[in-house]
């Protein structure tokens, strides 16, 4: 529960009118009113005012895709060769939702919805992501239990997760849902209980799935896809 009052930009965020970024935006631009009265950046809100955002205000066009990244592709902006939008041409601006590193494959959600980034990354909500992990040497039914149960790495200790062996008679690959995202951390808690990760694929965010996309290609993410993702993520009602 938010404590009031609160800023008007963090207001407009939850209600899901914008990021606090677009509602500033909205704010500099004269589409925002409290009580009546034209709202200006900083103003802080109580529970019970009216805030309304005038009709006329730009609605933005929100897309969405599932993308499937290649190895040695970057979803780093500040990495110039082989990054997500230097090689993908999409019919919009849009930007990856959270990493995916260098070393690994798989899903990323694209998106020009800053409110998307907000729910999916922020710490307070808990939302899964599902990896095909193949690693060398092959393991055992202990490194899985520790696995699932918690490692401790770099004065962290995961939280406890789902893992399992891709099949019944895997030895080396092995299937685990998360629900944090710390950087390589698949990676480092397979270090920590001796094995190396070889292969490394994310193959579901969520309710999305990576399905059959070939590799460097995307699908548009709509209809009951859409609608149950952005339900989770509390934007849709």
């Amino acid at each position: 529960m938010e404590e009031y009052p609160i800023r008007i930009n963090k207001y407009l965020a939850l209600k899901n009118y914008a990021t606090r970024k677009g509602a500033d935006d909205l704010i500099k631009k004269g589409y925002v009113f409290i009580n009546g009265r034209k709202a200006v950046l900083g103003d802080q809100v109580y529970r019970d005012e009216d805030v309304t955002v005038s009709g006329k205000a730009p609605k933005k066009d929100y897309v969405y895709y599932a993308y499937n990244k290649a190895v040695g592709v970057s979803t780093n902006p500040e990495v110039k060769s082989k990054d997500i939008l230097m090689i993908t041409k999409f019919k919009e601006k849009v930007f990856p939702i959270g990493r995916l590193d260098k070393d690994s494959r798989g899903l990323i959600i694209m998106t020009n919805d800053g409110r998307v980034t907000d729910r999916l990354l922020a710490p307070q909500y808990v939302h899964e992501k599902e990896y095909v992990v193949k690693v060398e040497p092959n393991f055992s039914d202990k490194f899985l239990e520790l696995m699932a149960g918690g490692v401790h790495f770099d004065k962290f200790i995961s939280k406890k997760c789902k893992v399992w062996r891709h099949t019944s008679k895997s030895k080396d690959t092995f299937n685990i849902i998360l629900t944090e995202g710390k950087k390589r951390q698949i990676r480092r808690m397979c270090e920590a209980l001796h094995h190396s990760v070889v292969n490394l694929k994310r193959i579901r965010i969520m309710n999305v799935e990576l399905g059959n996309i070939n590799e460097g290609e995307y699908r548009a993410i709509n209809g009951a896809e859409l609608d149950t993702l952005l339900k989770s993520l509390q934007l849709r009602s």
